[in-house]
């Protein structure tokens, strides 16, 4: 889970960083009077910084955790305002720039997963409306979008590589091969073909990624983050 939390973060912490907004349409409006039970000027945001509904409270905070938080937001956070402390968060925020831009690259622009794509398309919006990287995520929106009984859906993740494997092995234990065979012909030619070729390119673990030679995504070969369940299930069915 540690790849899902730094991607997902990641381009949370930048667009903070930025202080970035977009501008307040009749739309925002709209959804801010649907979404929010009170006024959206009344709300009070530092009161709401440990107000948490307890269905989804799985580990409460210790006075500790809230103690450490508080100071990084209510003494850490004005510092960071004034030179030289604004070099600090420009380093960062450079560095978020960094990894997102190799993430996108050495995934085709999928990146990871649906949440991560759409905070990093806000982010590269931030950085250019009309820029190269927002373009090149636009491109490969379809891939999550796709057309249902009741209307269009997201993906959350892209399976195919996962969902091929377990599908082949249930019609292998059916012992009916011959009759699926064409079907096993074309999961045996996907799934050969998705394995990864080689490494992310430079300076990999720099980048905070690990080695992907040999192994095999949840989804694609596109996207690129190997999965070592998926990577068993996947060779299972070469073998």
């Amino acid at each position: 889970m540690l790849c899902y939390c730094r991607t997902t973060y990641m381009p949370m912490s930048y667009l903070y960083g930025r202080k970035f907004h977009g501008p307040i349409t009749d739309l925002v409006l709209q959804l801010r009077q649907e979404i929010h039970p009170i006024p959206y000027h009344e709300i009070n945001w530092n009161k709401q910084r440990h107000n948490c509904c307890k269905e989804d409270l799985y580990y409460p905070h210790s006075i500790v955790q809230d103690l450490l938080w508080d100071s990084l937001h209510y003494l850490s956070e004005p510092i960071l305002k004034y030179w030289p402390f604004t070099k600090l968060r420009e380093r960062g925020l450079k560095r978020g720039v960094e990894l997102m831009r190799y993430g996108a690259q050495e995934t085709r622009y999928i990146t990871i997963g649906c949440i991560e794509k759409s905070l990093q398309m806000m982010c590269w919006w931030a950085e250019n409306p009309n820029g190269d990287e927002f373009k090149h995520h636009l491109a490969r929106l379809p891939d999550y979008l796709w057309v249902a009984e009741d209307g269009m859906k997201m993906q959350t993740f892209r399976s195919q590589i996962w969902d091929c494997a377990f599908a082949t092995q249930a019609i292998i234990a059916t012992n009916m091969v011959e009759e699926y065979g064409d079907s096993l012909k074309k999961a045996h030619f996907y799934i050969k073909e998705s394995q990864i070729k080689q490494n992310p390119s430079g300076d990999f673990s720099k980048m905070c990624r690990h080695f992907t030679k040999g192994g095999w995504a949840f989804s694609d070969q596109d996207q690129g983050w190997v999965v070592s369940d998926c990577t068993a299930e996947a060779l299972k069915v070469i073998l």
